[in-house]
This record gives structure tokens, C-alpha cells and sequence, in this order.
């Protein structure tokens, strides 16, 4: 008997992965991702950023057709299907499937005007109360930028949607969005539990323009015999869960009950967080969408905090102050030599734009309190790291004040994650427990899919198998040291933002 697999793609900007999640064993059976290097984003003016729908599409094929060879597997070895995505991108399509522009990804910010001037007219409580968010620079505020500004392309547009949603089309033929990627484009109104009639209204678009809206976990589609033909699958597949991301990143750690977080520390940092009933920040320095597990009848939210200056600022590390040749793994070994607080070196580290969780200000990167007779490029060093926690705390504060008891992180066991000091100041600065997995997006993605179509009868049976790597707890004998040293890194920031730009 042949082998059964569930499969998962992992659509981001700079690749789509694909794994194949062996049914028995639980365990991936194959992985593989395109382009090998990272793909290309177009930014035709400052500010810009947008990426071909259908070059999504073809690197899905692409590494579907590797993980299918290298594993032997047949299109009827394959029992349903999962998609994770970069989220809050925006695909406009015509009533042939067909996209009619580039997608507008992510890390555009050209309509953050459009989303402002919603937040000051419609009026924040209104907004934070419906959206649990300002309108901001997400998929509905792009949407308007493109019915202004290239109203012969929005005239044409039969449906919009979200890139998971552009690829679960290819798949189909069927144009289909969850609650999940409705409240990340802030299509979603958390009061009325419906489509977001009070901003669409205000952009003046029609609901009609709004894709089905299907289960996160159920059989939302299936393969057409046209994507059977083209992929190698059986028609009529189910397309069984669909996430964004963070949410997916999240459900790959297992991380479905309030209180528990899960965090990446790569290029930028998240810290996601699971919110047990309706809430928001006042001041839109996180943001707050559906979980996977939301339903109008029970509330389970996903409350974000991203940081840009994280991995990116320990990269910089690497390459300007570090010696020539030193690898990651020794620096956090020259971290490890310097006592905690760095013996008063601070690095603010928002060198990466500006930070939702500093109301969209640009500090910029500073150090502070560098004594020349005393300090190392090690203190600088580990001050950096330090920093980077710090800016986490800094941000689950506000996710406590919503009403989150931050007590245990979850976090796959990469990046920054893998500096001791990264985790011990962590672990001591917030009071939670770490727990390090071995994980990825496209393998939640198809454990997704299993529990979608019943494959797993819960989250628990879905990851029994996903592999504790390791546990940190707070360090006792440091936890005031560490708490002083955010003190103190606090104060300084906060001076840093009353300085005039």
C-alpha cells in the first residue's frame, strides 16, 4: 500500500515552500522550496512593493514537483491540502481567475494615507471597536489606493483576495477567503461578526468585491480536474486549511489557547500572542486579527507585535563590529563573557524603519552610555542582543495590559533563538518559560490540512509529534539584574522619543 501524505505550501515573499507530511508517522517526508534565491520584488517608486501572482503559482509548481519526485509519491497519495501566506497583500482578479496587476504585498506602504485618513474620519474608537485595529496600510486601504488611482483596473476587478487565497484559486477555480484573512485586510467587523460594511462604505466598495468566505478548518475547495491535470494531483483534492503566516507559524508550535505566544526572531521579530476575548490596544502598537481557531461563537484571537530591527541588527553586528570572519555562533560565545546590562551599554535597536510599536516613529538605531576606557565591541555586542529583548518585553507589556497573561513563549529553534544569551535574557526579562521546537510553515500548513479534513481530531493529536528541542527557564539568580537593565534601557529609549526629529 502506497504511502499517504497531506501537503503543505508555504507562500512567502522570497520563496514558496513545500512540504509533504507523511499521514502515519506525522513526520515530513519531503520539503523543498523556489527560487533558490530569493525572489524578486518589484518597487516601481518608493515605498512600493509588488510581486506577480503567477510567479507564486509557478515556484508552487516547481517545488511540488521536487518534493512529488523525490518521494515518489502519486497525486493519489496525497489526501488534502494546506496553504500558509504572506499576509495582507492584496490580488485583484477578473472574472476569468486572472489577475489584472501585480499583487500589492505586504511591505508596500503606499496606502497608509488611505488607511490614516479612514482612522481620523470614520474616528478611532469606531475603528479599534470593529477592526480591533486602525485600517492602516492593510489590504482594504490598498484597495482604495487602486479605485482611485487606476480606476480602469478596478473597474474589471470581479474579486479580491489575499495570496493564499490566489493560490487556493489556482487550485479550484473557486475564489474563496476565511474570517482569518477578512480581519487582516480589515474586511472583518468583530462587532457585528460580518463583513466590515462601515469601511467598505467609506472607500466605497461593494461587498460583492469580497471572495467566500469558507471555515479555516474544513474542505473550503478542491482541486479542479484543470490544476489535477497541470500538477499531478487527483481531481477533487480537498484545500483544507489556509492561514496567514503568523497565525500558521503560531498553529506549526502548537499555540492555540490564551496566554500562550509564539515568536520568530529572523530578519525582523514577532511575538504572537493568543487573546480569549475581544481587545485592542488604543494606540494600534499591536495589532489584532482572527486566530486560526476564531469563530463567531468563540473568541480567540491573535494579537501581533512586530519588531523590524531584530536578526537584521545582529547581522549588522556581524559585519561592522564584529571581527572579520567571526561566525554567529562565536559572537553570542563573546555575549556570554559580559555581565548582564552590559555593564550599562544600551542599544535601541529600531534601525529598520519605523516600528508600529513606537506609533510608527523612526528613532533609528542609537548606543548609549559607550565608555571608552571600559567597554568592548563584546559589550556592544551583547547590548545589541539585550536590546532586541528588550523591545520584545517592551511589546508584550502592551499585550498585558490587554489582558494576556504572557507565561509560556513557543519558538522553533533558529535565529536569533539560537544565542544562549538571546534566550537566557528573555526567558529572565519576561518571566516566561521558552520552549524551543523544531518546526516550519509549510509542515503546520499540511498538519493544518489534516485537521481540516479530519485527518486529526484535534490540535493535540495533530502535533504529537512535533519535537521539543529544548526549555529555558527564567534565571533566578538574574531576574533582577535583568529587570534593572530593562529599566534602564526603557528610560533611555523613552528620552530618545521625546528628542525632536
Amino acid at each position: 500500500m502506497n504511502r499517504q501524505y497531506l501537503l503543505g505550501f508555504d507562500v512567502g515573499s522570497s520563496s514558496v515552500k513545500a512540504s509533504l507530511v507523511d499521514v502515519e508517522t506525522g513526520g515530513m517526508a519531503a520539503t523543498a522550496f523556489f527560487p533558490e534565491r530569493e525572489a524578486p520584488i518589484k518597487a516601481l517608486k518608493a515605498g512600493w512593493a509588488e510581486q506577480d501572482p503567477d510567479m507564486w503559482w509557478n515556484n508552487a509548481k516547481l517545488a511540488l514537483q521536487k518534493i512529488m519526485a523525490d518521494t515518489g509519491a502519486k497525486g493519489d497519495d496525497i489526501k488534502a491540502i494546506g496553504i500558509s501566506y504572506q499576509m495582507h497583500g492584496l490580488v485583484c482578479v477578473d472574472k476569468q481567475g486572472q489577475a489584472l496587476r501585480d499583487a500589492i504585498i505586504w511591505c508596500d506602504s503606499r496606502a497608509v494615507p488611505y488607511g490614516e485618513q479612514a482612522f481620523d474620519d470614520l474616528g478611532h474608537d469606531l475603528c479599534l471597536s470593529k477592526l480591533l485595529n486602525s485600517p492602516g496600510n492593510f489590504t482594504a486601504a490598498k484597495l482604495a489606493w487602486v479605485k482611485e488611482n487606476e480606476p480602469q483596473i478596478y473597474e474589471k476587478i470581479h474579486k479580491v483576495m489575499l495570496p493564499g487565497d490566489y493560490i487556493a484559486l489556482k487550485l479550484s477555480g473557486e475564489a474563496t477567503t476565511t474570517i482569518g484573512g477578512l480581519s487582516e485586510g480589515m474586511f472583518y467587523d468583530f462587532d457585528k461578526k460580518a463583513p466590515a460594511d462601515f469601511l467598505l462604505d467609506y472607500f466605497g466598495l461593494s461587498k460583492d468585491i469580497l471572495s467566500d468566505v469558507v471555515p479555516t478548518f474544513a474542505v473550503q475547495c478542491r482541486v479542479s480536474e484543470t490544476a489535477a491535470q497541470e500538477l499531478g494531483l487527483k481531481a477533487g483534492t480537498p484545500i483544507s486549511y489556509r492561514a496567514g503566516d503568523q497565525p500558521n507559524n503560531a498553529l506549526s508550535l502548537n499555540v492555540f489557547n490564551p496566554g500562550e505566544i509564539a515568536s520568530t526572531a529572523g530578519t525582523s521579530g514577532v511575538v504572537y500572542g493568543v487573546l480569549g476575548e475581544t481587545g485592542y490596544d488604543p494606540r494600534s502598537r499591536v495589532n489584532t486579527f482572527a486566530h486560526v481557531n476564531y469563530t463567531p461563537e468563540q473568541t480567540r484571537l491573535g494579537v501581533l507585535l512586530c519588531i523590524n530591527g531584530t536578526g537584521i541588527l545582529n547581522a549588522w553586528m556581524r559585519r561592522n563590529v564584529a571581527p572579520e570572519n567571526m561566525g554567529y555562533a562565536e559572537m553570542n560565545n563573546l555575549c556570554a563573557s559580559v555581565p548582564v546590562g552590559s555593564e550599562g551599554v544600551a542599544v535601541i535597536p529600531f534601525g529598520n524603519g519605523a516600528e508600529r510599536v513606537l506609533e510608527n516613529r523612526e528613532t533609528g538605531c542609537s548606543v548609549h552610555g559607550l565608555d571608552f576606557n571600559r567597554h568592548s565591541r563584546a559589550h556592544v555586542m551583547r547590548a545589541a542582543q539585550e536590546g532586541i529583548v528588550f523591545s520584545f518585553c517592551y511589546g508584550m507589556e502592551i499585550m498585558e495590559k490587554m489582558g494576556m497573561d504572557v507565561h509560556k513563549i513557543h519558538a522553533g529553534r533558529a535565529n536569533m533563538f539560537l544565542s544562549e544569551t538571546f534566550r537566557e535574557a528573555l526567558a529572565s526579562t519576561s518571566g516566561a518559560t521558552i520552549e524551543l521546537y523544531e518546526t516550519d510553515g509549510s509542515v503546520g500548513a499540511a498538519k493544518g490540512a489534516g485537521m481540516g479534513c479530519g485527518i486529526y481530531k484535534s490540535h493535540d493529536e495533530a502535533f504529537a509529534t512535533l519535537k521539543q528541542l529544548m526549555v529555558v527557564e527564567p534565571d533566578s539568580k538574574k531576574e533582577s539584574a535583568y529587570k534593572a537593565a530593562y529599566e534602564h534601557w526603557k528610560r533611555v529609549l523613552e528620552n530618545e522619543m521625546s528628542l525632536p526629529r
